[in-house]
């Protein structure tokens, strides 16, 4: 059984394996994500054998968990990876991911990131502005060589996510706008020996239920490589982005497969089947296979409201107060059902809530919760001096690593020597 589950008794597995024995065998206590690495390779897989042609890239998208146990497990399942800063890049490279299947992202990139990344020879720099062509030129010619590029274009379309995760419309910060896409062209076709266009990008939206919006604005990076072909300057491939979406328990989702299928469709439609094919899925690779487990610390019952306190809080798993995204909170070792309970942590912002959920008439004394994969401890921090989770990562059934939190003591220290 990959990913999770529960067993005949009722406990919260992963991979099988009683998560409470995960977390013995891995002697760390909570808060702990833990991983099922096999789950995360099959999910890969499919992904790479939806795509067909060997040519076309998965761009695993690292910043929805840039671990190296799972950046190794997706690069040996025939995955790249979409970058979003030079350290990224630094740790897609020594996981094993070939320069020629990376593509580096992002609205600010660092003059020495553009340095690592001309130095590297990856698939492309998706290049968000015309300012950046004039850098990405300067560096390149500093390096004596030239800058393989990709303009992220923004096309446009809101997609039907958070608006703190919606990226292609026109007051997003990401990619060129289509009215300046002449002058972009013009950057790149003034500098040859410095600038090489190879692709055009973009990026809807993240954690997308529905493949029409992502094929919305596919369809205008196909245009765009038209009118650059007509202008007889053919590229090598297209970049339709990630964003497809997790099951997080509220609404139905499409299958990665579906995702993927709406791109090759759309390919053909628009008579560009011969140009490689790149797609950059983070969140659906990561998401599902992954939970956050944390002990209840107290109860507490104020008239017709009762909340249990967990150990774990916004700053080990964020997406609840940024996002309001839900999570489904469940007791460890029974399945959930009956009264409902708000679950809270212990950081001083009322932000810092998880919802209500069902949990029976007694508080658990620990829970689960689930779909914490992706954008979980990428995203954590020790905000009130609290320590990072630890991390477990599960193959076979059995722990493979374990990250242990630095603890709180050298959070403290560290101030100290402020």
């Amino acid at each position: 059984m990959l990913g999770f589950g529960r067993n005949d008794q009722g406990q919260a597995c992963l991979s099988g394996t009683p998560l409470v024995e995960l977390l013995a065998a891995a002697r760390t206590g909570t808060p702990a994500y833990v991983y099922d690495l096999d789950a995360i390779a099959d999910t890969t897989k499919r992904l790479v054998t939806a795509m067909g042609d060997p040519l076309h890239v998965v761009a695993y998208a690292v910043k929805a968990n840039s671990a190296g146990s799972i950046v190794r497990a997706v690069a040996g399942a025939g995955a790249g990876a979409d970058v979003v800063s030079g350290a990224e890049l630094e740790v897609a490279r020594a996981c094993g991911v070939p320069p020629e299947r990376i593509v580096m992202s992002g609205v600010g990139k660092t003059d020495p990131e553009l340095d690592l990344a001309i130095r590297s020879r990856i698939l492309a720099i998706q290049a968000e502005s015309v300012e950046e062509l004039e850098r990405l030129a300067v560096r390149a010619r500093a390096a004596s060589t030239r800058a393989r590029v990709t303009l992220r274009i923004n096309p446009s379309v809101m997609a039907d996510t958070h608006a703190h995760v919606a990226t292609g419309h026109d007051d997003a910060k990401f990619g060129i706008a289509l009215a300046d896409l002449g002058a972009a062209w013009e950057r790149i076709d003034r500098s040859p020996e410095q600038l090489e266009a190879v692709g055009v990008s973009t990026h809807v939206g993240s954690n997308l239920t529905s493949p029409e919006p992502y094929r919305k604005s596919a369809s205008a990076v196909c245009s765009v490589a038209r009118a650059r072909a007509a202008q007889g300057k053919p590229l090598s491939y297209v970049n339709f982005g990630g964003g497809f979406g997790i099951d997080y328990g509220t609404r139905p989702v499409a299958t990665p497969e579906e995702f993927v299928r709406a791109a090759l469709g759309l390919l053909r439609e628009e008579g560009l089947r011969d140009l490689k094919l790149v797609v950059e899925p983070g969140r659906v690779v990561v998401g599902p296979h992954g939970v956050l487990v944390a002990r209840v610390v107290q109860s507490k019952r104020s008239g017709s409201r009762q909340w249990i306190m967990i150990d774990a809080g916004m700053n080990d798993l964020l997406r609840p107060a940024l996002y309001q995204a839900h999570h489904r909170v469940e007791p460890l070792e029974r399945a959930p059902g009956g009264d409902t309970w708000r679950v809270v942590g212990p950081i001083c912002e009322s932000a810092d809530d998880f919802g209500s959920h069902p949990l029976g008439a007694e508080p658990p004394e620990a829970v689960v919760i689930r779909d914490a994969g992706a954008y979980g401890f990428a995203m954590a921090s020790q905000y009130n001096g609290r320590a990072l989770p630890s991390e477990v990562f599960v193959a076979s059934g059995q722990v493979s690593a374990v990250s242990q939190s630095a603890g709180a003591v050298n959070w403290i220290r560290s101030r100290l020597s402020a």
